[in-house]
């Protein structure tokens, strides 16, 4: 997996005011689930492009990184491609079967707003 360089490396959305969204959910989240998410998304860093089930496009240029956390929970970040850079744009904790259309369209306004 690990070819010794990021084809995608990451980076978070970061809003005017200068808040990171993303990493502040990151960090919210207990130890054992950061470390989940963040492999994930390493994952995708390395091993861009790359499919199901770790990663799901969700159309208009959005993707989202699929973590299953403990306690049968399961995890999303959004993002999208932009100047060969993964920009991390919303993260949450999915409570439905479909990603709800409100984190769809605040990963859509971020993508908007650019804050890479």
């Amino acid at each position: 997996m690990n070819s010794g360089f990021k084809r995608l490396p990451a980076h978070f959305y970061r809003s005017e005011g200068g808040r990171e969204p993303v990493r502040e959910w990151l960090k919210g989240l207990d130890r054992e689930d950061r470390k989940v998410v963040g492999e994930d998304i390493k994952d995708v860093e390395f091993s861009w492009p790359i499919g199901m089930p770790l990663v799901r496009s969700i159309g208009r240029e959005l993707w989202e990184v699929r973590s299953r956390l403990s306690r049968g929970r399961i995890a999303r970040v959004l993002f999208c491609v932009e100047r060969e850079r993964m920009v991390l744009l919303h993260g949450f904790i999915k409570k439905t079967q479909k990603t709800p259309r409100h984190d769809i369209d605040l990963a859509l306004k971020r993508k908007r707003e650019g804050g890479i």
